[in-house]
């Protein structure tokens, strides 16, 4: 993303730039945004005809957080509908090994908007840790922020070890390999089973796992 928008700033002329999450400058985020609303535009028209009624949760991971906003983004208004936005919570949020920008992060300038981010004191970036690439991240998108401090959005992590084991369950129980980012949100919903019995939850698999195949067999130390 760094050299994506230097260069482009730099050969504007010729140069297109997009990037496939909510982050970087305006209009990119809103951009995206709106693209990737067809996903809860979607999920609530497939959830009205199955079930007749809205659902009590949706959840969904985030890195810089476009799968999430995108699912969130026709729930938003809903009373009775609770979004819930999964960070990677890498090796805990004690350690210095996550990529939690909600949840450990401060409010920073970085790729050209104003959000949270991993930060030292001195305002440097910090580096986020995560086993799945997609949700390595020091920041996060700017509307998800907002959705923090509005306390519109309520938002958790799970670890790379949670995340890994729903990685396996979900494969072993539904034959559905999903992508390490979104085996952070189908971790969340064993994590917080408790919390969701008896109630309808729409989990957003954002990703297939194929891409995440051969990290998945050295992980699991499969011969």
């Amino acid at each position: 993303m760094n050299d994506a928008i230097r260069y482009w700033v730099t050969n504007a002329r010729d140069t297109f730039y997009i990037i496939g999450t909510v982050a970087g400058p305006h209009p990119y985020p809103m951009m995206v945004r709106d693209f990737q609303a067809v996903i809860g535009w979607e999920a609530r028209r497939q959830i009205l005809q199955k079930d007749g009624r809205l659902p009590d949760y949706v959840l969904a991971c985030i890195g810089g957080g476009s799968n999430a906003i995108g699912i969130f983004s026709h729930f938003l208004e809903d009373e009775e509908v609770t979004c819930i936005g999964i960070e990677a919570g890498g090796l805990g949020i004690d350690t210095n090994k996550h990529g939690c920008s909600l949840e450990k992060g401060t409010p920073g300038i970085l790729h050209g908007q104003c959000s949270y981010l991993l930060q030292d004191e001195d305002g440097q970036v910090t580096e986020a840790h995560s086993f799945s690439a997609g949700l390595d991240y020091p920041g996060i998108g700017p509307e998800h922020s907002f959705h923090m401090v509005n306390k519109s959005v309520d938002y958790d992590s799970v670890t790379d070890k949670e995340a890994l084991d729903a990685f396996v369950w979900l494969s072993r129980k539904e034959g559905i390999i999903p992508a390490f980012e979104s085996s952070h949100a189908i971790a969340y919903l064993k994590k917080a089973k408790e919390k969701f019995k008896g109630k309808t939850v729409i989990v957003n698999l954002s990703g297939r796992g194929d891409k995440d195949m051969v990290q998945a067999k050295d992980l699991l130390n499969f011969e």
